[in-house]
């Protein structure tokens, strides 16, 4: 019960009681579609509650009851302005047949895109999100003063946080997250709030479930806004088709469960471009302000909607050429949103911004002066001169139409990497085509050009953005193009307008013949038949789309980590601290990430996979005095020991979750797993005792022991062991002044014949003990030490480095087997004799 009213106060009633309030025009907009009036009742009341969200967070005094307190006291303000009259009386559209579809494309989303993903863990976007989230629900703040950081003593923070040389930023916390200045506490995310903000509240009304469920609700309301925007644009079949195949498209199924900000993106977006056109062409009070508020908070989310607000201040000029502006109210919200996102931008977010001003700095002059004397063009156009404005509203659509057209056969047809032209830009609309079928993208553009001249006027600044974006991101797509990852550029604008665009194609086909129809006694077909030949038309599309998901819908990404976390975080407490081994050394710092800001266990990362030992030493005496116990995480990798310093194993974790493949330039085919191998430690005081000749099973409680070795792996008798790369080190400990060898038992493994011989050569301290040639099977080499070696190693505060150089081999290149490692050998166990 609480929870549905919370979610009332959130997403619902502000919006509401704003849109029948009675001003602004409330008759005209009572006139819409009942489900259109819900749709807006929630996005408009989102947006109230994202707003309050980023405003009470930059006070440091975010709330969820605070929030929830504000909404009901706007809910209470409107209220009073309306004087009750809220009813939208005679004025109001019932509830029609057509309502229904809507209402089947939230029920879709609600079986398709969930449960969400469980990716909750640093080292990628999707975990910076979710976590950047819950510190505001956490912490309440935009900025993080965090105790972990201030808790680092100033001489000793580079073990952590060494500076990285920028202005904008010191160093940083977790991938993700920067430490603004050196010896403050103070952390910034690396990513805009409002996306995380709208996980803030999903985790205040229902935990970590509510922030992960956070992106499917996104991706639904998403839908329903290409739903609405298709209605307005070319009528409720093109649309409900078109949502439906939007619904079930690869693009969209993945990043339905998958955190990003694109799914907020297209929401906001489309919502906005929808509410300026209705103030555009219709000249309504409210839809004037609505579309300033949600497209002056698009900039909070990612950067690059900078894009979709120049190609709406076009199509806002474009507008001027028929006498038609979203009027004052809208200028005035929008300018009074972008003011203080500017101020947010280059204040909290400075590192954010940087380089997009460095970009912005470098822009050609003469480009800048091309789209000024463009504008100053229209603006001419629109201020009178009725011989230049008449021609280029009847065929600017056209052209427009026409150079997207031929841009699209050049791209498709003759486009090659060369020179600077690299083979992910160059291949950028193909490899859209893998995600929606080349006819599709013929239809896409076919639909263009028969449809553009008779739709562009009623909502000009949505075919500029469209037009915008697939320029901008079919010219280079600036991503990493490994997929799925890279589609998220298709998914807020490229992919919804593709769609609704090639349906609009095929219906204008279905209405061509039926107007023909018309004509011949008979008569054409009644618009139901042409509704149901439409969707038969545009089936087979679905049934690919649903092929390509199915895979997908099945998978959830990460699945069964979060109990894994819950488990891990609780063998700690709030008083202990865990030290993480550096990223340079395996995966186990992403773990660190939700440790401290999801279950608040403090955790720091190591900057380097060698740090100082007397630094470190100096550290965990200082971390004493601060914390009950300090622990140690890592998978191997990290060479911090030494004679002082003692650990004890406390556990040994290894296990895998469902990752999706991800492939560069090329389509995923699916699922692999991605393994966690680590353990854990504990830091205990004193030297303590006789020092013991070590004896280390490689493989098995020996993380603080190895570098650069592969994972740990096991024989199939069960023995544990690891592989070697091309240069790998043992520390060795328990060097003492009777010892007189070190054994290493060893196998070169079952390698092809045109692989490289295993010869091994050992090395301690930079003096090599000898070389071995290594046969499939195990076998143990001991390699003598020199007397005075011996001496120096035992009275050394450090460990002896023990290095193994060997040729290595790659399984995939050389015999086609899935490992695309380097290996060198198998080494099971080193002794000291």
């Amino acid at each position: 019960m609480v929870r549905a009213l919370a979610l009332l106060l959130i997403a619902y009633l502000p919006g509401a009681l704003a849109f029948r309030a009675p001003w602004g025009g409330r008759d005209r907009r009572a006139g819409l579609d009942a489900g259109e009036r819900l749709f807006w009742a929630v996005v408009t009341s989102l947006a109230c509650s994202l707003a309050g969200v980023l405003v009470l967070a930059a006070l440091g005094q975010y709330r969820l009851e605070r929030l929830l307190v504000l909404n009901a006291a706007l809910c209470a303000l409107v209220a009073a302005g309306a004087r009750g009259r809220l009813r939208l009386g005679a004025a109001a559209r019932p509830w029609r047949p057509a309502d229904a579809v809507p209402l089947a494309l939230v029920a879709a989303g609600l079986w398709l895109y969930f449960p969400a993903s469980e990716f909750v863990v640093g080292g990628k976007d999707p975990g910076v999100y979710v976590n950047e989230g819950i510190q505001i629900a956490q912490r309440g703040a935009l900025v993080v003063d965090d105790p972990v950081v201030g808790a680092v003593p100033a001489a000793l923070a580079d073990l952590f946080f060494p500076p990285y040389g920028q202005a904008e930023y010191h160093s940083l916390r977790f991938m993700g997250f920067f430490v603004r200045e050196a010896g403050a506490p103070a952390v910034v995310p690396q990513f805009p709030h409002l996306f995380p903000a709208s996980m803030a509240l999903g985790y205040g009304v229902n935990g970590l479930s509510g922030a992960r469920q956070t992106v499917g609700a996104w991706a639904i309301l998403g839908v329903l806004a290409t739903y609405f925007v298709g209605a307005r644009l070319f009528g409720r079949p093109v649309a409900a088709a078109a949502a439906a195949l939007l619904a079930v498209n690869v693009v969209l199924a993945w990043f339905a469960r998958y955190p990003n900000a694109e799914v907020a993106m297209l929401t906001l977006l489309w919502a906005g471009l929808l509410a300026l056109a209705r103030a555009t062409t219709e000249e309504d009070r409210y839809f004037a302000v609505v579309a300033g508020l949600l497209l002056s908070m698009l900039l909070l989310l990612r950067i690059d909607t900078v894009l979709a607000l120049g190609a709406a201040g076009a199509g806002i000029a474009a507008g001027w050429l028929t006498g038609r502006g979203p009027g004052w109210r809208f200028y005035a919200t929008l300018a009074a949103g972008l003011a203080v996102t500017a101020v947010y931008l280059l204040t909290v977010m400075r590192a954010y911004i940087a380089l997009p001003l460095v970009w912005a700095a470098h822009l050609n002059p003469a480009t800048v002066a091309l789209a000024v004397l463009g504008c100053f063009a229209l603006a001419l156009a629109a201020w009178g001169l009725r011989a230049a404005r008449e021609p280029l509203v009847r065929w600017g659509p056209i052209a427009l139409g026409a150079v997207l057209a031929l841009l699209a056969v050049y791209a498709w047809f003759f486009r090659e990497p060369a020179g600077k032209l690299a083979a992910h830009d160059a291949m950028a609309l193909r490899s859209f085509g893998w995600y929606v079928t080349p006819p599709v993208v013929a239809l896409a553009v076919a639909g263009l050009l028969v449809r553009v001249r008779g739709t562009f006027w009623r909502a000009p600044a949505w075919f500029l953005t469209v037009a915008v974006y697939a320029v901008f991101f079919f010219y280079k797509i600036r991503i990493v193009p490994e997929h799925f990852w890279a589609a998220r550029r298709f998914l807020a604008v490229i992919l919804p307008a593709a769609l609704l665009l090639a349906v609009a194609g095929v219906a204008w086909v279905v209405e061509t013949a039926a107007r023909r129809g018309e004509a011949a006694p008979a008569g054409g077909p009644p618009a139901a038949a042409r509704a149901l030949l439409l969707f038969v038309l545009v089936a087979p599309i679905g049934v690919q789309f649903w092929q390509a998901s199915a895979p997908v819908f099945a998978h959830v990404e990460y699945a069964g980590i979060i109990p894994r976390l819950e488990r891990l975080a609780g063998r700690f407490t709030e008083r202990d601290l865990v030290i993480v081994e550096s990223r340079n050394a395996s995966d186990a710092h992403v773990l660190a990430l939700p440790l401290n800001y999801i279950y608040a266990r403090p955790a720091l990362v190591l900057a380097s996979p060698a740090p100082d030992r007397a630094a470190f030493a100096a550290f965990l005496d200082t971390a004493a005095a601060t914390y009950e116990r300090v622990f140690f995480l890592g998978g191997g990798g990290t060479d911090l020991l030494s004679r002082r310093l003692r650990v004890e194993p406390v556990a040994s974790e290894r296990f895998q979750v469902p990752e999706y493949e991800s492939r560069w330039n090329a389509y995923p085919r699916g699922v692999r797993q991605k393994e966690f191998d680590f353990g854990l430690y504990r830091f205990v005081a004193g030297t303590g005792g006789e020092v013991a000749p070590l004896r280390l099973s490689l493989g098995e409680g020996d993380d603080l022991h190895v570098v650069r070795f592969h994972a740990k792996e096991r024989f199939a008798d069960g023995s544990p062991f690891r592989w070697t790369r091309d240069v790998s080190y043992v520390a060795v400990t328990g060097i003492t002044p009777t010892a007189r060898a070190i054994a290493l038992t060893m196998a070169g493994g079952a390698r092809p014949a045109n692989a490289p011989v295993p010869v091994v050569t050992v090395s301690i301290d930079g003096r090599v003990l000898g070389a071995v040639t290594l046969g499939p099977n195990r076998s143990t080499h001991e390699f003598a030490m020199p007397a005075d070696l011996v001496a120096a190693l035992a009275e050394s505060e450090a460990p002896g480095r023990l290095r193994i150089d060997t040729p290595t081999w790659n399984p995939l290149q050389l015999s086609g087997a899935a490992d695309a490692r380097d290996l060198g050998v198998m080494v099971f166990r080193v002794e000291v004799r």
